[in-house]
């Protein structure tokens, strides 16, 4: 019946279609390339987003925490996630300000063309990435490349600087995490030696050391400590 009606009244619908073919006009070959790229840029976020910022330090820190508190899933990874993403963008809103008033903005007015665009989004970027950068991890990656010593943060390029980076992240992140670790320990060796004192031994440590941990987490005011503890090591 709803067939009938919609053919009675003759309604059109919309359609989509998608063509590759020909074109005799430059600008279009040029609009889909900025399509082509800005689709590749967005497909590679996630790793830019990982790779590149304070993402990787944050997060390890924070799974650190939960493992010292032998909590299993809890926080749950979503809580975690959500937590170190917007610990991210409060750490490199800096950065991203600074690339949106030299790079996006004038590509966008149309003052400067999409490889100087890129070219002055790399410059903060870079900056950020060789501060937190140890030279022993940049030596390594330039030694391997048989590139020599760059005069500036600006000659490095991204591919010796963005996996020096990754691992001088992960080093400062376990780092924090052995300290967060330690605290920790030390109640599990107590309550493990008071059991086994008692002649307890089949009663598992975890049990009775969890609520003591929270509660010392809670006492100290633990993820206060924690956050500010990141944030300053990004001074």
């Amino acid at each position: 019946m709803d067939m009938a009606l919609f053919h009675a009244t003759g309604a059109l619908l919309p359609g989509i279609s998608v063509e590759v073919g020909t074109s005799t006009d430059p600008q279009d070959v040029a609009v889909s390339l900025k399509i082509l790229a800005l689709l590749t840029i967005l497909s590679l976020a996630p790793a830019i987003l990982i790779m590149m910022t304070s993402f990787t330090r944050i997060v390890v820190v924070l799974s650190f925490v939960r493992m010292s508190l032998a909590t299993q899933t809890m926080p749950p990874n979503q809580v975690l996630i959500g937590l170190a993403l917007f610990l991210t963008f409060f750490v490199m809103a800096p950065v991203f300000a600074e690339v949106n008033e030299n790079a996006l903005q004038p590509y966008l007015n149309g003052e400067i063309g999409q490889e100087e665009a890129l070219e002055a989004a790399q410059g903060p970027i870079k900056e950020f990435m060789a501060q937190h950068t140890r030279q022993k991890d940049l030596n390594l990656f330039l030694s391997y490349a048989d590139l020599e010593q760059p005069e500036s943060v600006q000659d490095i390029p991204l591919t010796t600087l963005i996996p020096a980076f990754a691992i001088s992240e992960l080093k400062t992140a376990f780092q924090i995490g052995f300290m967060i670790f330690i605290p920790f320990l030390i109640i599990d060796m107590i309550v493990a030696s008071t059991l086994m004192s008692m002649g307890m031994m089949m009663l598992p440590p975890v049990i009775i050391s969890l609520p003591f941990k929270i509660l010392l987490f809670v006492l100290v005011d633990g993820w206060y400590l924690v956050v500010e503890s990141l944030l300053l090591s990004f001074r």
